[in-house]
C-alpha cells in the first residue's frame, strides 16, 4: 500500500532549472506523450511535461488519482480524469479551481455533451480534452432486409423485432461490467429520465429515479434482448470487445459500441481475419431511439484534465493544458489514437473525414450525449446497476425500482454491495 510519505513529493525541475510538470495519462499509443512533446517544444523552455501512465482499467485509474490527491502529492500536475469521477475528486477540494481565462477558452467550442461531462454543480471543474460516444452500428444488409431506412433515426423496438425476425445477434454489453452501467444510463435517459433525482445531495438525501416509466422502459429493453438469447450466447460476459466480434459474424445484426470498432475492423479485414466485403456491409448511424421521435441520449466517455489542488506549478499547469486541449492536437488525437475530439473545430480536419467516415455523426451523437450520473457516489450507484442488471436474462419490470431501492440502501449503509 501506497503510504503519505511516499506520495508528498516535492515540486520537480530538470537538471537545467526548468519546472518540470507531470501528466498522469490514461494508458494510449503514445499519442499524449507526443502531444507533451508538441506543448514542451511550444513552452519554449518555460516547463517540460513527462507523462506518467496510469494502469489500464478505470477503477484502478480512480483509485490511484484519489489516494495520491487525498494524501496531498504535489505531483499532481495534471490529471487525465474519466468524467464518471470527476464530482468525486472535486466535491472534496482535491481539483483545482478551473481560472475563468482558461475555461473560457479552452471550451469555446466544446460540444454539448462533453462539455456537461467536465462540469459539477454548475461550474466547469475540468477541460475536456477528447470525448468518446457510441454510435449505433449496422449491416446494411440486414436493416435493408427488415426494410429500415437508416438514414431516419430507428428504435431499439424496430432493432429488437429485426434480429428476432431474421435470427440474427444485437451486439450489446450484458457482462457486469461498466459497461452494463453506460447501457442502462443511455437507455434510462433516451426515454427521458434519469437514474438520479438529485445527483448533487449527499449519501443520506440521494433519491433515484428508477421507479419511473424510463426505468421501467430501459429494464423491458434489457431484459426482452437477455430473455429472448437476442443478445447472443455469450451476452452474460460480453463487453465491447466480445460484442464487436459478435457484430463481426454471420449472425451480426446491430450494435451500440464506440468507434474503436472501425480502425479495429478495417485492421481485422486487411490482416484476412473477417472477410474484406465486410466493411462494405457495415453502416452508422446516432444511437437508437427508446420511442419514436424522441432525440436519443447516446453514451458519453472521453478523458477531461484536471490539476491537483496541492500542486506547486498551478499556474503551468493551466497554460500546458491550454496547449494540450488545441483542436489541432485533438485532431491529431484523434487521427493517431482514435479518440474523438471535444472541440467542434477539431473536426474540421479533412484527414479525419478520410480515416472516420462517420466523423459528422460522432460530432452529432456527441451534441446529444449525456453523462452517466454525476455524483461523489458514482462507484456505489454503478456498482449496484451492474450487480442489479446482470445477467441480462433475469432482468424484468421490477428490476428498474428493485435497483433504485438498492443503490439508496447502500449509500445509507443498510445494505452491502
Amino acid at each position: 500500500m501506497l503510504t503519505t510519505s511516499t506520495l508528498l513529493l516535492a515540486g520537480c525541475s530538470g537538471d537545467d532549472g526548468t519546472p518540470v510538470l507531470t501528466w498522469y495519462t490514461n494508458p494510449d499509443d503514445g499519442g499524449q506523450a507526443e502531444i507533451a512533446a508538441r506543448c514542451t517544444d511550444a513552452a519554449e523552455g518555460r516547463y517540460r511535461i513527462e507523462t506518467s501512465v496510469l494502469p489500464n482499467d478505470a477503477a484502478s485509474q480512480r483509485e490511484q488519482l484519489t489516494r495520491r490527491l487525498a494524501a496531498g502529492d504535489t505531483t499532481m500536475d495534471i490529471m487525465s480524469l474519466d468524467p464518471p469521477f470527476i464530482p468525486e475528486l472535486s466535491e472534496p477540494g482535491f481539483l483545482a479551481p478551473v481560472p475563468d481565462d482558461v475555461a473560457a477558452a479552452t471550451t469555446e467550442d466544446t460540444l454539448d455533451g462533453a462539455l456537461a461531462g467536465a462540469m459539477w454543480k454548475d461550474e466547469i471543474v475540468s477541460v475536456p480534452f477528447w470525448a468518446n460516444t457510441q454510435l449505433l452500428w449496422y449491416r446494411k444488409s440486414v436493416a435493408e432486409t427488415a426494410g429500415l431506412d437508416m438514414d431516419q433515426p430507428v428504435t431499439w423496438e424496430q432493432l429488437i423485432d429485426a434480429a428476432r425476425d431474421q435470427e440474427k445477434y444485437l451486439g450489446v454489453q450484458g457482462a457486469n461490467a461498466e459497461s452494463m452501467t453506460v447501457w442502462v444510463n443511455a437507455l434510462v435517459a433516451s426515454a427521458g429520465g434519469q437514474i438520479l433525482q438529485n445527483p448533487e445531495a449527499g449519501a443520506d438525501e440521494l433519491v433515484t429515479d428508477l421507479d419511473s416509466d424510463a426505468g421501467r422502459a430501459a429494464a423491458d429493453v434489457v431484459g426482452t434482448i437477455g430473455s429472448e438469447g437476442l443478445g447472443g450466447p455469450g451476452l452474460p460476459t460480453q463487453a465491447e470487445n466480445e460484442s464487436m466480434l459478435l457484430f463481426r459474424g454471420d449472425n451480426g445484426s446491430f450494435m451500440v459500441n464506440w468507434p474503436f470498432v472501425w480502425p479495429a475492423t478495417n485492421a481485422a479485414a486487411e490482416e484476412g481475419a473477417v472477410p474484406e466485403d465486410l466493411i462494405d456491409d457495415i453502416g452508422w448511424a446516432v444511437y437508437p431511439q427508446m420511442s419514436e421521435g424522441q432525440e436519443s441520449a447516446p453514451p458519453l466517455g472521453g478523458i477531461n484534465l484536471g490539476v491537483g489542488s496541492e500542486s506547486q506549478n498551478q499556474d503551468l499547469a493551466w497554460d500546458a493544458i491550454q496547449c494540450i486541449v488545441e483542436p489541432e492536437n485533438q485532431s491529431y488525437y484523434f487521427i493517431s489514437n482514435g479518440n474523438p475530439p471535444a472541440s467542434a473545430s477539431a473536426y474540421d480536419d479533412p484527414e479525419i473525414e478520410e480515416m472516420f467516415p462517420m466523423a459528422d455523426t460522432i460530432r452529432e451523437s456527441l451534441d446529444q450525449a449525456v453523462p452517466r450520473p454525476q455524483t461523489p457516489y458514482y462507484n456505489e450507484v454503478s456498482t449496484a446497476i451492474q450487480d442489479s442488471f446482470t445477467p441480462p436474462s433475469q432482468v424484468a419490470e421490477g428490476t428498474a425500482v428493485e435497483t433504485g431501492n438498492f443503490i439508496e440502501k447502500v449509500l445509507r449503509g443498510e445494505a452491502l454491495l
